[in-house]
């Protein structure tokens, strides 16, 4: 079962060459998720040969044009194929005015449903495999997190507990692991807890970008394998993040230490940094957080199973 994050855009305020705004993916068994659509998305998919026309949901943070720039051309582009199934967009209340507002400025062909959901608080999406969260953040306009949490998985099938309990080999195997109760040769039932091992942790992803830093934050994304985690400015100028409602390298690294996250993926830099100045913001987290990464423009992650 893969579960792969790629870094699509990781600029704020402002694109650079090389450096695209905001916006990340991730792929599991299929179906991609959106994060973010700043404007250079189409590029870092292209250039990354990920199958955009598969993208069922996008979800956005806030309505600032560096994160929803991208959109626009997106919905475009998606109508250049056929497409059967319905795209869902997931964000701030005016996410659907400014949809509305593109398609018929822009005149734009659309060839296939388009469903805005305004987001509360909460679970907002959960099938039988994962449930995608949604958490409120302090910016300067309504804005939120996401995280993307699996479900746990039964514990390890073991055959010899199987064959010792006489349940043939076959269809009964299969729905043992299901968690279904079967019966075995001799007639007797035999229960999923009888063959399986402890139940397995599910792989979690959060995204979490224009904020000011507050300590709820780790609780909300908390046990994250990867968070992605706006880091716009150094330490030193706690005073320009706290007034302009934004992080700083090191307060990003604390949420990730008190959150438990596995790895921290820094994102959302300020244009002030070129991409050498970019690595004091990684020696700053790293000194709190060590398993930091400095983000990057087209990097991927795979988050493995946990057995």
């Amino acid at each position: 079962m893969n579960f792969e994050v790629f870094s699509l855009g990781t600029s704020g305020m402002m694109p650079l060459p090389g450096r695209f705004l905001t916006s990340a993916l991730v792929r599991r068994e299929g179906e991609l998720f959106l994060f973010d659509c700043g404007e250079g998305t189409q590029v870092s998919l292209k250039m990354l040969n990920l199958k955009w026309k598969h993208i069922n949901r996008i979800f956005i943070s806030h309505m600032h044009a560096d994160h929803v720039t991208g959109l626009p051309g997106l919905l475009m582009l998606s109508s250049q194929v056929e497409r059967t199934e319905p795209l869902y967009i997931y964000g701030p209340a005016r996410l659907q005015e400014y949809i509305e507002s593109s398609r018929r400025i822009l005149d734009m062909y659309i060839n296939y449903e388009i469903k805005v959901i305004p987001v509360e608080i909460g679970t907002i999406v959960e099938n039988d495999e994962y449930i995608i969260s949604c958490f409120p953040l302090k910016h300067t306009k309504q804005c939120y997190g996401y995280s993307l949490s699996e479900k746990r998985r039964p514990g390890e099938f073991s055959v010899e507990k199987a064959k010792a309990l006489k349940v043939p080999m076959g269809p009964l195997w299969g729905r043992l692991q299901k968690g279904e109760c079967v019966e075995n040769s001799d007639g007797e039932i035999i229960t999923p807890d009888m063959v399986l091992g402890p139940m397995r942790e599910g792989r979690k992803f959060s995204f979490v970008t224009d904020t000011m830093y507050f300590p709820e934050i780790a609780d909300y994304v908390h046990d994250s394998d990867i968070l992605f985690c706006e880091a716009m400015f150094e330490k030193g100028l706690e005073e320009d993040a706290r007034e302009k409602k934004h992080m700083t390298s090191e307060q990003a690294a604390m949420v990730a230490r008190d959150s438990g996250s596995e790895k921290l993926c820094l994102q959302h830099y300020s244009p002030r940094y070129s991409d050498k100045e970019l690595k004091l913001l990684l020696k700053e987290a790293k000194e709190i957080f060590p398993n930091t990464i400095l983000t990057k423009d087209r990097m991927s992650f795979v988050i493995p199973l946990k057995d």
